[in-house]
């Protein structure tokens, strides 16, 4: 049945009814983490993302895109080792079986497969913390600098 049930139906109008709320939330959550993660952007270790001017967000989720896909599944393992979960955000559907069955294949959109092999997303969600997200972007920060000074070394 595609008909919710009566569960899920009395789920989703509670968080419709607390729509402004939990979204502010995540608004304030989305701009910690761009605050605290912008000097690594400025050192050029991450890329945070940009909402342009004439659009909304509804802050669901949080991302960075880094250097390469190593530094990305790197980052991704050592969060996950510390007890934090963050995951890939997407895989390219043109590599999916059904963009196959239209004739799509890797190199087909070489910017979506860059982007999918860098991207990670950070946990977001309403009942998170300032102190947890300030435990995942310390996990981020001593990750991705001593990577960097890893290389400066090299």
């Amino acid at each position: 049945s595609y008909v919710p049930s009566d569960i899920c139906s009395a789920f989703l109008y509670a968080q419709l009814e607390m729509m402004t709320s939990i979204t502010e939330k995540r608004r304030s959550q989305f701009q910690f983490y761009l605050h605290a993660l912008g000097r690594l952007e400025e050192s050029g270790l991450l890329r945070l993302p940009r909402i342009p001017p004439d659009c909304r967000s509804n802050h669901h989720l949080f991302y960075i895109l880094l250097p390469d896909q190593h530094v990305r599944d790197g980052l991704m393992a050592h969060l996950h080792q510390n007890g934090t979960l963050a995951v890939f955000h997407y895989v390219p559907l043109h590599t999916s079986p059904m963009g196959k069955k239209f004739g799509y294949s890797e190199g087909h959109l070489p910017v979506t497969e860059d982007m999918s092999r860098r991207l990670l997303r950070l946990p977001l969600f309403h009942e998170m913390t300032i102190d947890d997200q300030a435990r995942v972007v310390g996990q981020v920060r001593r990750f991705l600098e001593s990577k960097s000074r890893n290389v400066a070394a090299a």
